[in-house]
Parts: structure tokens; sequence; C-alpha cells
């Protein structure tokens, strides 16, 4: 299945693997057609930008036909709404693709921005804003739900031509136009979900700057206050005398400053925690709205990490097997984990395996690379730092010294230690089951007084060795007891 999604900025095609909870991208593509250049002043699309679009959109159908794509979907939004030739436009484009087009108004923008962002984050509260080239859509999401949203005409484009290029005209602009979402979308104390293009390319400018570790922009997070400063110095500055620009595509430089204004007088305006990024959006709320109730309340994370043990395990059903083996470990060692670490820990057991085809001596180390930076949603990036670093503690052991500090500090100390106590409870069940399934279900882990055991049946007593006792006495050890043993039944 396939999404086009015509913008007043861009135009782009997204190819889906299905329609699922966690829906694999096969294909990502855009054009920078710009439709809203002009519009504010002449109430039409220019003939160039349509003419542009147009040759995309062609383009775009026989890209989703080749893929193999059964079902199209079609979605445009402010320039094709607001422009006098937008009517014209959209029959063109279903002329093309043989399919409706569906013309979102600011509530819809709004509405499905919002399940975009609920779709991709682990129980989202806050304030959504979905910055775009034509418009701004602010909406609120608590306790599951979607509030009312409410457009603001203070898109890139429309912004950057309304202003005559001043950014001080843009301000007061800006300024005035949110004046009411100070009253309207109060977010004291919660996130603010940021939402497009322009507000991805600030925060990718962002992670240049400041030396961030990981380059994933999904549940990139910003201090609110610090947030406001970059944005206050980018809006103020040539783009071309920022340190790290290069990073940003010269085609998205001219509109940042303007994207930046706007993020900096949101902030001022209804005060978040922090400003969250997220790299699902209106095309991600249209496929999420989709879905059956079922299929909805499904973890993101958990779909995406079975999926990938499905592809790259050696035995899946083994590393189904971990999860609950891991959860009686824990509990018999008394690690509490609250519900967002027992999610984390068994997406880390459905994933351990994935590195078995590379050299031995550089399994964990890929590992690690391919959980930091995997396109999962569902989970933050100290989240991603306890998966790496638990299936890089299982292959290589409980060491730091080839782990970059940087990764490290991700996480915080509690999660850190329950990723270190998950990568030796692996150690001892890789070693013990040999990536196979139905034999830890055969075994035990049980203490004694200050020892653990590791208790085996009898058919199973000549895995015993000395290797699986270091790994049993290293698991002691971590969790605070003295010995471990090994102990065969009979």
């Amino acid at each position: 299945m396939s999404v086009i999604d015509i913008g007043s900025n861009s135009v782009r095609l997204v190819v889906y693997e299905r329609l699922s909870r966690a829906p694999t991208m096969l294909f990502n593509e855009k054009v920078l057609a710009g439709l809203g250049k002009g519009l504010a002043a002449t109430g039409r699309m220019n003939d160039q930008s349509v003419d542009q679009a147009l040759a995309a959109i062609r383009r775009f159908k026989l890209l989703a036909e080749q893929s193999g794509s059964v079902e199209t979907y079609i979605l445009a939004t402010a320039a094709a709404r607001d422009a006098a030739n937008g009517p014209e436009f959209l029959a063109a484009v279903e002329r093309i693709c043989g399919v409706e087009v569906h013309l979102l108004s600011g509530a819809d923008e709004a509405r499905l921005s919002a399940l975009g962002v609920m779709s991709g984050m682990n129980h989202p509260e806050g304030i959504v804003g979905d910055l775009g080239g034509g418009s701004l859509e602010l909406i609120r999401i608590e306790n599951g739900g979607v509030g009312t949203g409410r457009t603001y005409p203070l898109g890139g484009i429309r912004l950057m031509e309304a202003s005559e290029g001043s950014i001080r005209k843009a301000e007061k602009i800006v300024a005035d136009a949110l004046e009411p979402a100070i009253v309207q979308m109060p977010c004291t104390g919660l996130p603010f979900y940021a939402v497009g293009g322009t507000w991805r390319s600030l925060a990718l400018l962002h992670m240049y700057e400041t030396g961030y570790p990981l380059h994933v922009m999904h549940d990139y997070s910003i201090r609110a206050e610090e947030a406001l400063e970059f944005a206050r110095v980018v809006a103020r500055r040539d783009p071309d005398s920022i340190d790290q620009i290069d990073v940003v595509s010269r085609s998205r430089r001219g509109l940042l400053p303007y994207g930046a204004l706007v993020l900096e007088q949101v902030i001022r305006a209804i005060r978040p925690s922090h400003v969250v990024i997220s790299a699902l959006g209106v095309r991600e709320g249209y496929l999420y709205e989709r879905l059956s109730d079922e299929e909805r309340v499904k973890d993101p994370l958990i779909e995406a990490a079975s999926e990938l043990n499905w592809v790259r395990s050696r035995s899946p059903r083994h590393a189904k097997e971990l999860v609950s083996w891991s959860e009686s470990a824990f509990a018999l060692l008394g690690i509490e984990e609250n519900e967002d670490e027992k999610r984390l820990r068994a997406a880390a057991c459905l994933v351990s395996d994935i590195g078995w085809r590379a050299h031995p001596d550089y399994r964990g180390e890929q590992s690690l690379g391919i959980l930091s930076n995997a396109a999962f949603v569902g989970i933050d990036h100290p989240g991603r730092a306890y998966l790496a670093l638990a299936v890089f503690y299982r292959h290589v052991g409980l060491v730091d010294d080839a782990v970059s500090p940087r990764i490290r500090e991700l996480a915080s100390t509690r999660l850190k230690e329950r990723a270190r106590t998950l990568g030796a409870v692996l150690r001892v069940a890789y070693l013990v089951s040999a990536s196979m399934p139905d034999v830890l279900p055969r075994t035990k882990l049980s203490t004694e007084g200050d020892r653990l055991i590791l208790d085996l049946p009898t058919d199973l007593g000549d895995l015993s060795g000395d290797r699986v006792l270091k790994r049993v006495v290293q698991l002691a050890k971590v969790a605070g007891l003295k010995d471990g043993v090994i102990r065969v039944a009979g």
C-alpha cells in the first residue's frame, strides 16, 4: 500500500509493506514543489509549481505500481485547500492516479497529526504541532484521546511571503496569531510534539551542534529552555553562517529561520516542558485511523521487535521463550520493573539474536549499531540505549570498553543496570539453549541463601560445564549474590 501526500511545500510518496501497527517503509521520496509559493498574494498555486507537482505524481504512481502497491491513498492539505485553482489541480491528480484525493481540512490535519503522534509514541500526553508550508495545526492529546484542533496561517512559505522576508515582521505576525493559544493550548509541564520537515531539519541541526550520539529523529527530546534559545538564535542568523548548517539540505534552509521563529513563539505561548520530535504525522495518522480497534491497542515497539525477530533470529520461538524466562529471573533476583521497563526487556529479548550471522567478534558491535538506530517507534532514546546495551552485553560480556560513553549516557543509571542484568541473564540462557526452542522452559533459576542455582533436568545434565558455570556465577554477582552453582536433578 502507498500514500501520496500533497503539501504546501513538498509532495511525497511513501510505500509501506502493509497496513499494520508498526508499518515498515519500503520506499520514501519527496519533491519540494512549493505549491504554496505566491498563494497568499495571488490566491493561486503558480503554474510552475503545479507542473512540478503533477510530474512528481506521475512518477510516484508508476513507482507505487512497480512496488506492487495494491492500494494508494492520496492526501492534500493547505495549498490545494486554499487555492482558487485547487479543484482544477486535484482533478488532474485524480485523472493521473485514478484514485480519489482526500482533501483535508485544517481540523482533519490536526486530528491526523495527533493520531500520527499517538501511533508512534508510548502514551503521549501534551500538545501536537504540525508545521507545514501553509499552516500550523495545534491539537491536544490526553488520556489516549484527541482534543479539538486549531489551525493558524503560519506555515513556513506563507509566513515568509506575508512578512516580505523580514524576521521582525514575521515575529509580530506569529506572536499575534498565537496569542489565543496561551489560553487555548496550555501545555505547562507537558511535552510539545513537533511534526513537520522544517522542524525535523531544525532538530537535526541541533543534534550536530551538540554532538548528540544518535541521529535518530523520532522521539528526539530537547528541554524547552534549550529549544527556545536554539530556535531564537537560528531565527535571527543567516543560515549559512551557522555551524553544521551543511546537515540541512539547501532546499530547506530558506524556511529554517521561519520554522525556528514559529517554534520559539509556540514555546513562549504554551510553555511546554520539552520539545519532542515526531517523525510520524498526517500520513501515519491516516493509516492508524484505518486500523481495527484490536490492532490500535497493540504496542508498536513489541510489534516491530517481533517482526525483526521473525526475520533475523535463528529461532523466533526461542526469543519469545526468553521473555518469560527473563521475567522469572528478574522476579527471583528482586529486580523491580515498571510497565515501560517490562516492555523494553521483552523487546530486547525478541531482538537479542538478530546479529548471529555476523562474525562472532563483531556481533555485539553490529547489534548495538542496528538497535540504537533502528526504525522503531514507541520507544524514546534512553529506551534505545537499553535495547542496544542489553544485546551488546549478551554478545561481548559485561564490559563497557567498546561502547561509546555517549550511548551509555543516554540511559539512566537504573536503565543501564537493568540492561547489564538482562545481558547477564541472556548470556546464561543462550549458552544453555544454543538459541534453540523448548530448552529454556525445562530449566529453572532459584536461590538458596546467597547462592544462585541453575537447575537442569537429568537429560540435560551434560549441558553443564565450566563456561556455563562462569556465567551463572557472573549473573549471581551482578544480582548481589556471592556464588552460583549448577544443579542437575536426580
